[in-house]
């Protein structure tokens, strides 16, 4: 009897050390069903601090993005085709805007700051960050 009680003990000790561990591993950010992810003023997936990021795939692809941009303005994209995922991480209200023209020219509705959204880009030519 004792010993069913400290193998459950034990058992429970470890799964808490794991959950722990896996939080630590991950920076203790959190993403929503919304398209956000606590990532204020800290790096997630790979994306700097302050950055905006695409990943080749609708995921996070290991943390590894494809493209990283950090200044403001147009940026086009060449070959892209797809599903993308397009994370923001910039900061202090500044937004990305996914654009049908070439130089950040005939763009969508922006997405604020530690925000994502899975984003066909066969229809677009670049993105546009603004603050």
């Amino acid at each position: 009897m004792i010993r069913n009680g400290l193998r459950k003990a034990t058992g429970y000790a470890f799964a808490t050390a794991v959950l722990s561990a896996s939080a630590i591993a991950t920076g203790g950010t959190a993403q929503a069903a919304d398209g956000s992810v606590d990532a204020k003023g800290k790096e997630y997936a790979g994306c700097p601090s302050g950055a905006v990021c695409i990943y080749p795939q609708g995921n996070w692809n290991g943390g590894k993005p494809e493209h990283i941009y950090y200044s403001y303005g147009g940026h086009d994209l060449y070959n892209e085709y797809g599903t993308h995922r397009v994370f923001n991480n910039q900061h202090s209200g500044a937004t990305v805007s996914a654009c049908k023209g070439s130089g950040g020219s005939n763009c969508g509705k922006g997405m604020g700051p530690w925000k994502y959204r899975d984003v066909n880009l066969t229809p677009v030519n670049s993105i546009k960050l603004s603050r």
